[in-house]
């Protein structure tokens, strides 16, 4: 970094100093700007030094995880249906995306790279808008996927009409066009905090998004989206699909007149069960993975606390939140490998090709040479 912007960031840190709200900035969160180190990364608690840690696994092992899973749906060799299929692909794809956007710009490369290229406002600001966008792509296509298994579940009349692959194409674009236009706003929420060279440097959250009741409500209108409306509806629509499985199955049992070994067997209570476990497994997860940053949301919502403001146990149930947050993006590839046999099969198969591959092409080296 430049002696010159060195000097800017010092004299910029001083003055925003008087100002309360300036301290919260996109760096906040992983640097400590102070007056007599610029630019010196230190951790705020001892809890931020595993968030490094934490951060770095998660971007070693979701990015891999990810690629294998959209490959092996991709195929389309697991059992699936082809609705079920397309939502499983586009929310593998939004949480790739999300670790790429999130996790890898704009947490990791912070921790390591304080003075780069994604520290100019413009390109921060964009990574901002676009980890939003990932995020809510990821719940959203999660409540798809949940609504599209409570209508193949319960709802028989529309299940031939709804549970296509064209009508899950359509619900997806659609999903995905209009969070995307949701979180445009996000670019325009943040301000420079130093020009050097004509060159904006830091994203700071503009003191209007605080006070003007139109950045107010969108604040709550974004917040209320994700994560708590979502939350609502997988509860809501889980809860009626176990209300429908267990009457049904019930009804099921009395009107066959099978015992239980014979009812063990029956194809129609096997698929509707592998489906359940599918769907209540990505629906738990989801559920209990979000459910400390729901409850973050209530809490200063109803107590009017400032994130800016929070003390230690307040900031360490923020960080917890957020690490869980992330984790859920990681969590399906496992489900999928747990609950699926077809997909373990898949999966196996592709650990093993590249080593058979070497084996062969080995092999085909030791002939050729064998008859020279």
């Amino acid at each position: 970094m430049s002696k010159r912007l060195r000097q800017g960031v010092a004299q910029e840190t001083a003055a925003y100093d008087k100002d309360a709200w300036r301290y919260r900035v996109y760096l906040s969160e992983i640097l400590c700007i102070r007056k007599d180190k610029p630019l010196q990364i230190e951790m705020h608690y001892p809890i931020d030094s595993v968030l490094k840690i934490y951060y770095n696994t998660l971007a070693v092992i979701g990015v891999p995880v990810n690629l294998v899973a959209i490959l092996i749906l991709s195929h389309g060799k697991c059992g699936l249906s082809t609705s079920t299929t397309r939502y499983l692909v586009a929310m593998v794809m939004a949480d790739l995306l999300f670790i790429i956007t999130e996790v890898i710009l704009w947490r990791i490369t912070f921790y390591y790279f304080p003075t780069s290229f994604f520290l100019i406002t413009p390109v921060c600001s964009v990574i901002h808008a676009l980890r939003c966008a990932t995020m809510e792509c990821s719940v959203w296509f999660t409540v798809n996927f949940t609504f599209d298994r409570f209508v193949t579940i319960c709802c028989q009349s529309l299940r031939a009409k709804y549970c296509t692959e064209r009508i899950a194409a359509v619900v997806l674009a659609t999903t995905g066009g209009l969070l995307c236009l949701k979180n445009i706003p996000h670019y325009f929420i943040q301000e420079p905090g130093i020009v050097i060279d004509n060159v904006e440097w830091f994203c700071y959250v503009k003191p209007s998004y605080y006070t003007d009741p139109g950045w107010v409500l969108f604040n709550y209108f974004y917040k209320i989206s994700t994560p708590l409306l979502p939350f609502v509806l997988i509860l809501l629509l889980n809860a009626l699909t176990i209300r429908h499985v267990l009457v049904s199955s019930h009804i099921r049992k009395r009107l066959r007149g099978q015992n239980t070994k014979n009812n063990c067997n029956d194809r129609e209570m096997e698929n509707r069960r592998r489906s359940v476990i599918l769907l209540f497994s990505i629906s738990g997860s989801f559920i209990l993975l979000w459910l400390v940053r729901v409850i973050e949301f209530v809490y200063y919502s109803i107590t009017g606390a400032n994130t800016r403001d929070y003390n230690k146990s307040e900031f360490i149930l923020q960080r917890v939140g957020l690490m869980l947050r992330s984790l859920s993006c990681c969590t399906n590839t496992f489900i999928y490998a747990a609950t699926q046999s077809k997909f373990r099969e898949q999966l196996k198969w592709a650990m093993l090709y590249p080593i058979k591959s070497m084996l062969r092409l080995i092999k085909k080296q030791t002939n050729w040479s064998q008859r020279f």
